[in-house]
């Protein structure tokens, strides 16, 4: 179990709102602050770390002086509103009290489901991952009915493990982990150690909802283990006031409950882009770029097209073509049709001026990319 963790250089971590809010009685400092704590040490020892935190309409109910959970979905988006404002305040105050920077995302599922915005969040992600900033990010439940409806931070971690290629989701819950059985009914019930992500025998175990406060429940972990391991992250579900927990867990020690991943990450990423995507358009490249992306594993720049086919969007996946005609990869676009015949052939120096912008230096990152 705890080579999975030990070797993790990316992670992601998922609070709940019981945890976050005590239970509904306001956010709880003394926890956030230890989690940060935990996540400053992490960040210190070279991994990057990304936290996906429940607790805004949990604390707007609390500052709203609401003892039950709204059923209307305008009330729902109040609380959320009022509550994301002392979350945030709370994350952003003890990282940097801890020498740590943060940055507020939040976000929907509707923005991971969409090409262009997937691109966008995830340069985003990465991008503050790169200067040592810690992300906490959130759904946007103000501004979305479905999510505070029907959705749940879970399957939110279990997308942006995704989307950052993760090595490991931890899921901190007031649960010590995935039981056989209910332990509250079935005395008999045993304590799962281990077991591989997405086996459909956890779903039967795992029945039941969340607490009042919060929406999810071990069906919901399990099930984003499930998602989480089709990109090749691994998912840990442990009690979140263990202490010293995700520092624990990095150090290998066995706490909780481990899903592992049955496809290797890499592995995982290409077989996602080979299988489930269609090509909206292509580009022909000279021998150099075709030299550089089978032989060296580089990624794919806008000097080496020599043309640019069909109409597709920053975001769509596009066919790399030899100038023979032969598919040699295919990967998503960094720009738009229109803008990749404007800076074929050119460096990125000279973005700005074409396009009136400086993106990407790449037509297609190598982490988008897989060869054909």
């Amino acid at each position: 179990m705890g080579e999975q963790l030990r070797a993790a250089r990316r992670i992601v971590v998922k609070v709940g709102s019981s945890l976050v809010t005590d239970e509904g009685r306001g956010i709880d400092a003394r926890a956030i602050g230890l989690w940060c704590r935990q996540l400053a040490e992490l960040a210190n020892q070279g991994r990057e770390v990304i936290m996906v935190s429940s607790g805004a309409i949990a604390e707007g109910m609390k500052r709203l002086g609401w003892a039950v959970r709204p059923k209307e979905i305008h009330e729902l988006q109040a609380a959320a509103a009022v509550g994301q404002m002392g979350l945030v305040q709370m994350y952003e105050s003890q990282l940097r009290e801890h020498g740590v920077g943060s940055a507020q995302v939040l976000l929907t599922h509707a923005d991971l489901a969409d090409r262009e915005r997937y691109l966008n969040a995830r340069s985003t992600l990465l991008t503050l991952l790169s200067l040592k900033v810690v992300p906490v990010i959130n759904e946007n439940d103000t501004v979305v009915n479905d999510e505070i409806k029907f959705g749940d931070n879970d399957t939110l971690g279990a997308l942006v493990a995704n989307l950052v290629e993760a090595d490991a989701l931890v899921i901190l819950t007031d649960q010590p982990g995935l039981f056989s059985a209910d332990p509250r009914r079935d005395p008999q019930a045993r304590f799962i150690h281990e077991a591989r992500a997405g086996d459909p025998a956890l779903e039967s175990m795992a029945g039941g909802t969340g607490s009042h406060i919060g929406r999810g429940g071990m069906i919901t972990k399990v099930l984003a283990a499930k998602r989480a391991a089709g990109s090749g992250a691994s998912t840990v579900i442990a009690w979140g006031r263990e202490p010293e927990v995700l520092l624990r867990l990095a150090a290998g020690e066995a706490i909780g409950t481990l899903l592992t991943a049955s496809t290797p990450k890499l592995a995982a990423r290409k077989q996602w882009m080979a299988d489930h995507l269609q090509l909206r358009g292509a580009v022909v490249v000279d021998d150099g770029a075709v030299l550089k992306l089978r032989d060296e594993g580089k990624s794919l720049l806008p000097i080496g097209i020599i043309e640019v086919a069909g109409d597709f969007a920053r975001g769509d996946v596009i066919a790399v073509r030899s100038a023979a005609g032969l598919e040699v990869a295919r990967g998503l676009a960094n720009y738009a049709s229109s803008e990749a015949r404007l800076i074929a052939r050119k460096p990125s120096s000279e973005f700005e001026r074409l396009l009136g912008f400086t993106g990407e230096p790449e037509m297609i990152h190598r982490d988008n990319l897989v060869l054909a």
